[in-house]
């Protein structure tokens, strides 16, 4: 079974530490059997974790059997990072575990080295920071989470939710993650970064939700829509709708629709045996060509090589 390891230390966010241990905790495979074992690994026996002491029942030793490490945020990020745990990450890291950061945890994965050169995030409050104490490391602000591979960091709070919802879609596909969605109330997968979070517009009037047609886009994946068209539709000039997509979702409509057909495209690909050119067809696009493009662009891969990798929910690719 996929071994998840959750590290504790003092001053440990709760909520980056709970995220994590109910997300994985809760992933049930098609014929019922749990995804993951989870394991909170405490730096010491006992952590104070803010309001409350945690009790841990493993240590750093674990780590040596984890598939994969989570290092949740941390409250106070001027903290020294202990020794000990810089050195479990890095030997995890030269094992082939997969390690990933929750907020104000990239301040620990970072301490460790393994992120120089790449690109990286952390909760928005925090990224001039991060950059200012690791120039080497390219920190991207806007974004939820950051997948390197092998190396994965998350925003602040809820982007954790994201994050381990995208680690789950990476190792049993969309449909098992779909699932785990659910139980988290969340959407599989959120448009657009934390960017709509950093500049906060001001509230918009009783109504102006943009949900009711939402739901009816995703209803009409297979239409030709339009911006002109989803603007008749919510009775707003092109103008506005685009605005209040932007602050209600983070990204412009178009945008928004070929996110979501792609995202159905991944179900049918995963669930049903219709053809590339069927499944592109179904979900609204003009030509198996432009559906190819969008999906590598969005996905990283082909139709056809994540049909392979996913295809009756088997633990597979990376993204």
């Amino acid at each position: 079974m996929h071994v998840v390891a959750i590290v504790a230390l003092d001053g440990v966010v709760s909520f980056d530490l709970s995220t994590p241990c109910e997300v994985f905790g809760c992933v049930r495979l098609p014929g019922g059997a749990p995804g993951y074992q989870v394991r909170v690994c405490g730096v010491t026996p006992e952590v104070n974790a803010g309001p409350f002491q945690l009790k841990t029942r493993y240590g750093l030793a674990e780590l040596a059997r984890a598939d994969t490490l989570i290092l949740p945020g941390v409250s106070d990020i001027s903290a020294p990072v202990p020794p000990r745990l810089v050195s479990a990450v890095r030997a995890a890291a030269t094992r082939g575990t997969r390690i990933a950061s929750i907020c104000s945890g990239a301040f620990l994965l970072a301490a460790t080295g393994l992120l120089d050169g790449l690109r990286a995030t952390t909760h928005w409050l925090a990224t001039e920071e991060l950059t200012r104490r690791h120039p080497e490391i390219q920190v991207d602000p806007n974004v939820l989470y950051v997948d390197n591979g092998q190396l994965l960091t998350s925003a602040g709070a809820a982007a954790g939710l994201d994050l381990c919802l995208h680690l789950v879609r990476r190792d049993y596909g969309s449909a098992v993650a779909a699932e785990a969605a659910r139980r988290s109330v969340m959407p599989l997968e959120r448009d657009g970064g934390q960017s709509q979070f950093i500049t906060h517009a001001p509230p918009t009037p009783e109504g102006a939700s943009l949900q009711p047609l939402l739901r009816w886009m995703e209803d009409h994946l297979h239409k030709p829509l339009t911006l002109p068209s989803l603007a008749r539709k919510a009775a707003l000039s092109e103008r506005t709708l685009s605005r209040r997509f932007r602050e209600q979702t983070g990204t412009t409509p178009l945008q928004w629709l070929l996110r979501a057909r792609v995202r159905r495209a991944q179900h049918l690909l995963e669930t049903t045996g219709q053809s590339v050119e069927a499944v592109a067809e179904k979900v609204g696009f003009g030509s198996t060509t432009a559906f190819r493009e969008h999906f590598q662009r969005i996905v990283t891969t082909s139709p056809l090589a994540y049909r392979r990798a996913f295809r009756g929910g088997g633990a597979g690719a990376s993204h």
